[in-house]
């Protein structure tokens, strides 16, 4: 069993339904049929990332700007991915990529990648989110810490990312107390090398330990020579027709 603390006992009896956020499909002109998938009803996403190049690229992408208006035409939540480096990336070339993810794709939000955890960046990430909650209509803001950060950030965004690595560390991970203070629909876990025999065991986890938006793969990181979310899990009709009935334990 996994060590959870006892504070999350109650999460799985909340009611709130687990949906699939997308952290980021390889290129749409590379996987077209991955990128439809996501339009099929029925699929519970929450969000899906896009991610044109490290960022929106230098011009709008006309395979990325057709599988933007797919999405959003289906009623699915469009991210445009920030890569903030873990704080080193400039606060004028974050914001300069938000415009450009908005004025050319439309997107609903932005999931600002490698976030720092640490309270000392937790001002200078305030100041990115403040900028971002100004680029758009209410966007929706996640922060993808992979792991669980300084307790403040969660009053800063609308969701974290407090999980983004392997089943290896998942089935045995830890919970942080302070997230008992929150909605599931709060935070994010990201999960890779998950073997189908052990999906249902991995959905448990997350809401037991309080995490409404998952993805989890089959595909693994081949000691970080391959990017596990680039493509679909093996298993994704599984996925589907476990969580998008809004089945709960």
């Amino acid at each position: 069993m996994p060590h959870l603390t006892s504070t999350r006992a109650g999460a799985a009896a909340t009611g709130v339904r687990t949906a699939v956020g997308i952290p980021g499909y390889a290129h749409p002109l590379l996987a077209p049929a991955q990128w439809a998938e996501l339009t099929r009803p029925g699929v519970p996403l929450d969000w899906v990332v896009l991610d044109v190049a490290n960022g929106p690229g230098s011009r709008p992408d006309p395979h990325c700007l057709e599988a933007a208006g797919r999405l959003r035409n289906a009623d699915v939540r469009v991210l445009g991915h920030l890569d903030s480096t873990y704080g080193a990336r400039p606060h004028g070339d974050l914001i300069t990529e938000a415009h450009r993810f908005h004025d050319w794709y439309r997107v609903d939000g932005f999931l600002l990648d490698r976030c720092p955890t640490e309270r000392s960046a937790l001002p200078e990430v305030r100041r990115a989110v403040a900028a971002l909650r100004a680029v758009g209509d209410e966007p929706h803001i996640v922060l993808g810490h992979g792991t669980h950060p300084y307790p403040g950030y969660a009053e800063n965004a609308d969701q974290l990312v407090t999980f983004a690595g392997p089943w290896s560390d998942y089935r045995w991970s830890q919970v942080a107390e302070w997230t008992a203070d929150y909605p599931p629909d709060r935070f994010c876990h990201f999960v890779h090398g998950v073997p189908l025999g052990h999906l249902d065991e991995a959905l448990r986890i997350a809401r037991w330990q309080g995490a409404a938006t998952i993805y989890f793969t089959d595909r693994t990181d081949s000691w970080g020579r391959a990017d596990p979310w680039e493509t679909v899990p093996g298993y994704w009709d599984e996925i589907v027709s476990r969580i998008g009935t809004g089945v709960s334990e």
